[in-house]
């Protein structure tokens, strides 16, 4: 599993050397899978000229591009997909032949008011997705989540209750809550869930000075008992690169069998 770093802006061009970049250095690592953090493409005011119908973003076409040349499976961390009259943060799974196979529109919208920033209003930009994504793997399935949904934890039982072995969530997290929050979540998500998560995220400012913004950073990969398998720094571009042992998870899911001892239904 390769996992990438990255700290985009709002120099599309600059942004998609980037991935380049750090897409060939995690693939050197001999990884079957590689994912982006959310908004790898672009990271700003909100621009409607980044939005387009999925697979025709410049983002998506360097994507399949590299997923061909490197024959590699790609969470392309997240893209501005425009649908009708729409728009969608939805993160595109690509297959080593370069198709987009999956798609995980973002269900839950980042409307918040932090101290000491203005208001963010995703929803402003974004409309909200409303299905659970997974697709099967050669080695494992994979389901899909972004960055906010983290703090809803039905939407990863209801991916773990769909077979999800490996959770993949790109992410943006802020520095104030990811202080707080980010490996808690992380490693409650796997926990819960007996299952691998996997964060790419974005590090650094990003935005107007003025504005105070910053992303975490701390790109991570979690076991199914909750063990930090790999972590990139606060500050960085990185490329990890994690073994994820589905015999472990196996033997997790076996001697503590939690998720056979559920009575609420699916999602509880």
């Amino acid at each position: 599993m390769g996992v990438c770093q990255l700290r985009s802006g709002e120099d599309v061009d600059a942004n998609l050397t980037a991935i380049d970049r750090i897409v060939r250095e995690a693939a050197s690592g001999g990884v079957d899978l590689v994912a982006l953090p959310e908004y790898a493409g672009y990271l700003g005011a909100p621009n409607p000229a980044v939005a387009a119908p999925l697979g025709e973003g410049k983002v998506e076409v360097l994507l399949a591009s590299l997923a061909r040349e490197l024959g590699v499976w790609i969470v392309g961390g997240t893209v501005a997909e425009r649908d009708g009259d729409h728009v969608y943060d939805t993160a595109p799974l690509l297959a080593p032949d370069g198709e987009i196979v999956a798609r995980y529109r973002k269900i839950h919208l980042f409307d918040v008011e932090l101290p000491g920033q203005p208001p963010f209003r995703e929803s402003a930009t974004f409309a909200a997705g409303h299905e659970l994504v997974t697709h099967g793997l050669p080695a494992a399935r994979v389901g899909l989540a972004i960055c906010y949904d983290l703090r809803f934890p039905e939407l990863f039982r209801g991916l773990m209750a769909l077979g999800a072995d490996v959770m993949v969530v790109p992410s943006q997290f802020q520095h104030l809550t990811g202080q707080a929050h980010w490996h808690v979540l992380l490693r409650a998500r796997a926990i819960e869930n007996q299952c691998f998560v996997v964060a790419p995220a974005q590090w650094g400012d990003f935005g107007a000075p003025e504005h105070g913004r910053r992303s975490f950073g701390h790109s991570l990969v979690v076991g199914p008992w909750g063990d930090v398998l790999a972590e990139a720094p606060a500050e960085g571009e990185a490329a990890l690169v994690a073994e994820l042992d589905l015999a472990e998870l196996r033997r997790v899911r076996r001697a503590l069998p939690a998720l056979q001892h559920r009575r609420l239904g699916m999602v509880c």
